[in-house]
């Protein structure tokens, strides 16, 4: 069922024209009205069939809706009928979408895992993660969440310093590995490091409702 427009309200809304929001480098969450750098928000486009639908690359063409990288936030838009008040038209929002925008920040995450493996930059297996932090090659450790935390525990005391996450479970990690499970995985510096510490930073805070958080250990 689509949403209707009319006397809906919520912070942050205006009656600029459209296209204002689509420029400069920052966006405003259309529940919250907090403005923050693109990066630091989920952006939405609205398919040709009216469906809203997330854009996490912030690819699609046409006017995005911008939200804080918050589970709240997202079901919040979606009962208050937001994204049809933002739009000014009548739109189809799925009522599991936040369910989908988590599915789809795990996949872009172990994407860009595999990405990094294929490239050369990353590694799994206890003793080669060992010899990567010992070496000074690591910018970025993922431990399985459900390893045992001795394990983990000793990577995370090599890597003192060092950026470390445990969203993922074992199964989730091996396939990119095409293994079944991997449980200690490190990347090396560079541009997918830097894109994973981002993203599973706004993973983390998706699940946890605090969207941007800096942390040492995601």
């Amino acid at each position: 069922m689509g949403d209707s427009p009319d006397d809906l309200d919520g912070p942050g809304l205006d009656d600029e024209e459209p296209e204002a929001e689509e420029t400069g480098p920052e966006r405003r969450c259309i529940v919250t009205g907090v403005v923050r750098p693109k990066a630091e928000l989920l952006r939405f486009g609205i398919a040709p069939d009216g469906t809203v639908v997330p854009d996490l690359g912030h690819v699609l063409p046409g006017r995005g809706f911008w939200l804080s990288a918050s589970r709240d936030v997202v079901n919040t838009a979606v009962a208050k009928k937001l994204f049809a008040r933002a739009a000014r038209r009548q739109v189809a929002v799925p009522a599991d979408l936040a369910d989908r925008i988590e599915a789809l920040m795990v996949r872009r995450c172990l994407d860009a895992i595999g990405l990094a493996r294929r490239a050369g930059q990353a590694v799994m297996g206890f003793e080669k993660v060992c010899a990567e932090v010992r070496s000074g090659r690591a910018a970025l450790l993922f431990a399985a969440r459900d390893a045992a935390r001795d394990g983990r525990d000793k990577v995370r005391a090599l890597g003192a310093g060092l950026t470390v996450i445990d969203l993922f479970d074992g199964a989730e990690l091996g396939p990119v590995f095409g293994r079944d499970a991997a449980v200690h995985v490190c990347l090396s510096p560079g541009k997918l490091a830097r894109r994973l510490i981002e993203e599973t930073r706004q993973l983390a805070g998706f699940r946890d409702g605090r969207p941007g958080e800096p942390a040492g250990t995601v």
